[in-house]
């Protein structure tokens, strides 16, 4: 199309917009490039730091309760999206609709559950197919792009889970991972992988985080992609097809890249920053949970310095386990 005919479309406010505010209808909308299958393995390698200790690898779900309605305080900011820990990130994800995101976490069996949803995500044709396979169940007749979350689940609990299922999901997914995007994955980590196929299928939906450590009890999975948050909608990854759709995009075009890393690091957060700039992005939401407590004075004042070193939007977003603020008002307060 001419460049005349072009702008003939265009209405006057996106003309303003881009014609006065480029830089911001740069990072808040455009559509980041898909990265190959070499560029992703190349950029997890190189984003990652060595794997630290942490007591508690079985983090498999999230424990927070107000995932909803955190979801709902971020809803559609664009940008680039960071943060850590299992699969409250595709919530997010799908309301704040990055162009690119970054799961960071110090744990490396956080990154094989992040590879198996991905495989996962990138296998399944809509939301009731990715909960047959998540927790190996034969999928119940009658689903549909217009099942909302509470119906999908609600005909999952009469299906009982299959032991043949389970070993055809393990080795399609193993295949996929190894064959068609070449992930260089260790025994160590197929093993990690074949086991989260065989506790999904063991727990079901109402799959918890473990409560012995939490002081309230932990959401179920089936909680977490159901409950609504404070006016009501349903925010998972799983509400609408459009929600999963997104993330399932996001995955196939490689743009959602598990790293290994510790938040006080020397070396992750920074290269995640400077991989944002390069790509011509800026933060807009950084998902910390509550990683905070777990770090020693002098880790915190390290963490600050990442977090502060971050190219971040003038409005970009903090999300901790129970609220959201303004990523600039946690850099006030930071280390103190």
């Amino acid at each position: 199309m001419p460049p005349s005919a072009l702008r003939r479309t265009i209405p006057l406010a996106a003309a303003l917009c881009c014609g006065l505010w480029i830089g911001a209808c740069a990072w808040r909308g455009a559509p980041a490039p898909s990265l190959t299958d070499a560029e992703f393995r190349s950029l997890i390698q190189t984003l990652s730091e060595p794997p630290g200790t942490f007591d508690i690898s079985d983090n498999l779900v999230s424990n927070e309760p107000h995932v909803a309605e955190n979801a709902r305080r971020v809803w559609r900011r664009g940008g680039v999206y960071v943060g850590v820990g299992p699969e409250q990130n595709f919530t997010y994800i799908a309301s704040v609709r990055p162009v690119i995101a970054y799961v960071v976490d110090i744990r490396r069996e956080n990154r094989s559950l992040h590879f198996f949803y991905k495989a996962l995500f990138e296998l399944s044709s809509d939301r009731a197919d990715f909960v047959a396979r998540l927790f190996s169940r034969p999928r119940p007749a009658g689903l549909g792009a217009g099942s909302s979350a509470r119906e999908i689940f609600d005909r999952f609990d009469a299906v009982p889970p299959s032991a043949e299922q389970l070993q055809w999901n393990a080795a399609t997914v193993r295949r996929w991972l190894l064959e068609t995007r070449r992930l260089p994955l260790d025994s160590t980590e197929l093993a990690w992988i074949d086991r989260l196929f065989t506790v999904f299928h063991d727990s079901g939906p109402s799959i918890q985080f473990w409560q012995a450590r939490d002081t309230e009890p932990a959401p179920s999975f089936r909680r977490l992609m159901t409950m609504p948050d404070a006016s009501g909608f349903t925010r998972s990854f799983l509400a609408t097809e459009e929600d999963f759709r997104f993330v399932k995009d996001l995955h196939l075009r490689n743009l959602i890249v598990p790293v290994v890393g510790n938040f006080a690091g020397p070396t992750a957060l920074r290269r995640i920053g400077d991989d944002i700039r390069s790509r011509g992005h800026r933060l807009s939401v950084f998902y910390g949970s509550n990683v905070g407590v777990y770090l020693t004075r002098e880790q915190t004042r390290a963490f600050c310095r990442n977090l502060a070193a971050l190219p971040a939007a003038d409005d970009a977003a903090f999300i901790e386990r129970d609220g959201v603020q303004k990523l600039s008002a946690k850099l006030r307060t930071c280390g103190g």
